[in-house]
């Protein structure tokens, strides 16, 4: 099964030799996404909150030009820089993810650019 290299302009570019997701099948696997302004490419918001909205919309996109959506989202992996900020991020992730929750892993981790969160994710092509 070939794999397609999934790019968009709606999204920050790949900082690094990655891509932002690469779609198998009917499986797309993305790349981590950050706060990070797709069209300045500048890091957004002082809050987890601020920050977790950037990182959802930006997961948003890159999902759709893979032509899949946040509702089709089967495991995301959820890396934040201080569990301190847990319930935080929570309420926003709640809202993007209201019905038909994904499994989902928390790592606290250090991230690139002193992020305060960062958003992989699995998602099915129907």
């Amino acid at each position: 099964m070939p794999k397609e290299i999934i790019s968009t302009n709606h999204a920050p570019a790949a900082v690094g030799p990655y891509s932002q997701a690469v779609r198998v099948g009917n499986l797309v696997y993305t790349a981590g996404q950050i706060a990070l302004d797709p069209a300045s490419g500048k890091m957004v918001g002082d809050t987890v909150t601020e920050q977790a909205e950037r990182v959802l919309e930006n997961l948003k996109a890159v999902l759709e030009a893979a032509g899949t959506s946040l509702e089709n989202v089967v495991k995301t992996t959820v890396f934040i820089s201080d569990m301190g900020n847990f319930a935080e991020l929570n309420a926003v992730y709640g809202r993007y993810f209201s019905e038909g929750k994904p499994a989902r892993s928390t790592v606290s981790a250090s991230l690139p650019l002193d992020a305060l969160v960062e958003i992989e994710a699995v998602a099915l092509v129907e």
